[in-house]
């Protein structure tokens, strides 16, 4: 990048000494063939390549626009994707078109992913390029780093919900034995990471105590407890030393009077320089550093009014504004995330006499699936009255509201179609699988769904019958259906990935991305990838071929809801946690 701008100034400064326009010798060098990007592995655009619309310049024009077109793309792939859609229409005309080609999004998304990753995961055709760069860069700049924000205050904020949930304060005393426990971690050093990592089931490890004498540990929940405690404290250690290098570093680039500043700068970035004594004379020529700007998310944390574990998560209403929860108390709940810092209870729906187990929504219409083989239905925009009352035969699994038809998936292996504006919902019953349906997608054309019997079925709509069946060697928790590409996570974690498109499904590949449990919801766009597992993590990832995982979320019990929308991120783990992560205003 550096280069072509160096270019660019040479034609200006030609300009100004002949007025009889550029020079054709300062513009060679601009053509030369090691500037040219690497365009081989990007095929055309679904809807137009650069080569069909790449305007031929008149002889007179100069500038930016006089270059080739392939060079003026491998610039606007610099820039963020909210600036070539939005601002460089506004620019000119000719600007205008690189925001409707896709060729400088694919570089865009190939400069933010990396270029060994594969993207998209599914087919190019129709993908929308556009909204995956937008919701790639919204990723990065949320969710990177915020991991070790998360597990730093995890601990405190369990015990808080805690102590609120028994309805007492901590007893005197208690303070100093978490503030001894935390300092046995902290202070054992090897002895604690040789307990955790290295101990053979045979061999009877110790760790020094406060009283200096070595005390066994014994059982395998205590090394767990160690393991978990020390992994915790070298991600926060990790995570402060690089975000005080990164303060580190911006210092010095705000810095722009200080050429001693600015040569120091390029020594500090090299890994080789750092920890030879130049970056202490660094440090000393500094003035007193500004606090580190707040992170991109804010994290706020609901008071559950659950009393049993909170099976499911739904936001709703449009940007994160309503937020709906399903346990096993048996109520559906409704929150206001807009109303104070910490959202407010809107409505508690009563009528399920089993456990609440997913939730779907479609415009006004509310439906809850229970244990007592019920979906009921409820009105929001009538103070979320109960609408109806749909017998299901079995245990509800699994929902999706469709604009002409709710479906649900039950427990005695059929997944039903129901018509809830009539009297007699039930339009047609399904039996597509050998074992219950634990999840399920669709949209106007197909219906895609995962049995307890290890398979994936696919039932076309319009021609009213099953158009394919598919067996993997686990079955699969959750689903997730965007454009013509599929994501989905099986009962031992790992991620599964499909195409479907013109009748055809396909299966692409299978991740590992660190999940050591069932993944119990997946939520997935043309730029996003969410998952949640019964491990007790949430992991933020980008959908390409392997998964980039950004962040990962450590919880204290199993997480078995979430739900993505606008950004917005709900996460329920157990019965006393619910937070709701969202941009920062």
């Amino acid at each position: 990048m550096s280069e072509v701008r160096e270019d660019l100034k040479e034609p200006e400064s030609g300009a100004g000494g002949d007025q009889g326009g550029p020079c054709p010798d300062t513009a060679t060098p601009l053509v030369h063939e090691a500037s040219w990007p690497d365009l081989q592995g990007l095929p055309p655009a679904g809807r137009s390549s650069s080569a069909d619309i790449s305007p031929s310049p008149p002889a007179e024009t100069s500038g930016l626009l006089s270059l080739p077109w392939e060079i003026v793309t491998h610039i606007a792939s610099h820039l963020p994707a909210q600036c070539v859609i939005t601002v460089l229409p506004k620019v000119c005309h000719a600007l205008g078109i690189v925001g409707k080609d896709s060729t400088a999004l694919q570089l865009r998304a190939r400069r933010l992913i990396g270029p060994q990753a594969g993207f998209p995961v599914g087919p190019r055709e129709d993908f929308d390029w556009p909204a995956a760069c937008l919701e790639i860069e919204q990723l990065i700049t949320c969710w990177k780093g915020q991991a070790s924000l998360h597990k730093k205050g995890c601990r405190e904020g369990y015990l808080v919900r805690q102590q609120q949930r028994a309805g007492q304060d901590r007893e005197p005393g208690a303070e100093g034995q978490d503030n001894g426990r935390e300092a046995e971690v902290e202070g054992a050093g090897v002895a604690v990471w040789e307990a955790a990592y290295g101990a053979d089931e045979e061999m009877e490890v110790a760790i020094e105590g406060e009283d200096g004498e070595m005390q066994p540990i014994e059982g395998e929940d205590q090394v767990a407890r160690l393991r978990e405690e020390v992994e915790e404290r070298l991600e926060i250690d990790a995570a402060a030393l690089m975000e005080e290098e990164r303060d580190h570093r911006m210092e010095f680039i705000a810095n722009d009077g200080q050429d001693g500043a600015l040569n120091q700068q390029g020594d500090l970035a090299d890994p080789r320089n750092l920890g030879n004594g130049r970056q202490e004379d660094v440090e000393q020529c500094q003035p007193c550093r500004s606090p580190s700007p707040p992170p991109a998310l804010e994290c706020i944390a609901l008071p559950t009014d659950h009393f049993a574990h909170i099976n499911s998560v739904l936001l709703i209403g449009g940007e994160g504004k309503v937020l709906a929860t399903g346990s096993r108390d048996r109520t559906v709940k409704l929150w206001d995330l807009q109303a104070g810092s910490s959202g407010t209870l809107l409505h508690t729906l009563v009528g399920h006499q089993g456990w609440v187990w997913c939730l779907a929504c479609r415009g006004s219409l509310l439906a809850s699936g229970g244990f007592d083989s019920t979906v009921r239905l409820w009105d929001l925009q009538a103070g979320c009255a109960e609408r109806g009352l749909i017998r299901a035969g079995a245990a509800v699994l699994c929902l999706s509201c469709q604009p002409d038809v709710l479906l649900a998936g039950a427990f005695d292996k059929r997944v039903s179609m129901y018509d809830t504006r009539v009297a007699e919902p039930l339009v047609k019953s399904l039996c597509l699988h050998g074992g219950a349906v634990m999840c399920l997608a669709a949209d106007d054309k197909y219906i895609i769904s995962g049995g307890k019997d290890c398979t994936v079925s696919v039932y076309d709509r319009r021609a009213g019958k099953g158009l394919q069946k598919v067996r993997l060697n686990s079955y699969l928790r959750s689903i997730s259906y965007s454009g013509s590409e599929i994501w989905a996570g099986d009962n031992k974690g790992t991620l599964h990935s499909f195409s479907m498109r013109a009748g055809s499904f396909k299966i692409l590949s299978q991740f590992d991305v660190g999940h050591t449990a069932a993944v119990n919801v997946i939520h997935s766009s043309p730029g996003s990838l969410y998952t949640c597992s019964s491990d007790r993590t949430v992991k933020v990832h980008i959908p390409c071929a392997p998964p980039r995982t950004l962040c990962t979320l450590h919880y204290q019990a199993e997480v078995s809801g979430l739900s993505v929308d606008a950004g917005v991120l709900a996460v329920a783990s157990g019965d006393v946690c619910l937070e709701v992560w969202r941009p920062r205003k």
